[in-house]
């Protein structure tokens, strides 16, 4: 990776909490002086918030293929590398981002059943090289992430509306996806508290990047 910044990626399925920790995070990396780049997926750029609306709250977003919905994202990402994570990581911002190429591999790979290989050529063409040093997998079970993604007070989106099958296959995805690329992802037990969880990801951090951060973690 070109520059002295961090990549950091958050994934998990809904209700897992990522957004909960990665802003207590960046509250901490903040407290620390450094600068900290909050991104979240689709979106992060004016174009990629245009398309996450179309995918998420559309009204004719029900209509939309697999394979559409597959090109939208990867158009999202390829902007969101260009545009602002590689700037960010030149100038040795730690970025943190709230889903990535992972999400494709899971969600449109695995869960729509797309293919494999066409789904990695289009991940590596929208990111050209630019992946991140460490992914925090927020592992919970599907049923119980369900009920959280419930419990929100706000209508669901386009990609909350799918069935329990569905999100099943994007647990079972996400761990087979951990498995394949231990060197990158960890796995956070994401069925406890809040601290719970947070100081797991302290001790992944530490564990994983503190040779590049002069104990930053």
């Amino acid at each position: 990776m070109a520059g002295k910044g961090i990549f950091i990626s958050f994934e998990g399925s809904e209700g897992c909490g990522k957004s909960t920790q990665i802003l207590r995070l960046a509250q901490r990396m903040h407290a620390l002086g450094r600068e900290v780049v909050q991104l979240r997926e689709p979106g992060g750029t004016r174009i990629g918030e245009t398309i996450r609306h179309l995918l998420k709250h559309d009204e004719q977003a029900g209509a939309m293929t697999p394979e559409a919905e597959l090109l939208l994202f990867a158009a999202s990402r390829a902007q969101l590398v260009r545009e602002v994570i590689r700037p960010a990581l030149e100038r040795g911002a730690i970025v943190l981002c709230d889903r990535f190429l992972d999400s494709t591999t899971v969600y449109q790979g695995v869960a729509r059943r797309l293919e494999a290989d066409q789904v990695a050529a289009i991940n590596r063409f929208a990111v050209e090289g630019t992946l991140p040093d460490l992914t925090l997998l927020l592992d919970l079970d599907a049923a119980k992430g369900r009920r959280r993604a419930a419990a929100r007070s706000r209508e669901k989106d386009r990609m909350e509306q799918e069935g329990a099958e569905f999100y099943e296959a994007v647990r079972e995805g996400y761990l087979m996806l951990a498995a394949a690329h231990p060197e990158r992802i960890a796995i956070i037990d994401a069925s406890g508290n809040i601290e719970t969880v947070e100081a797991q990801i302290a001790a992944a951090l530490k564990l994983r990047l503190e040779e590049r951060t002069d104990g930053l973690f």
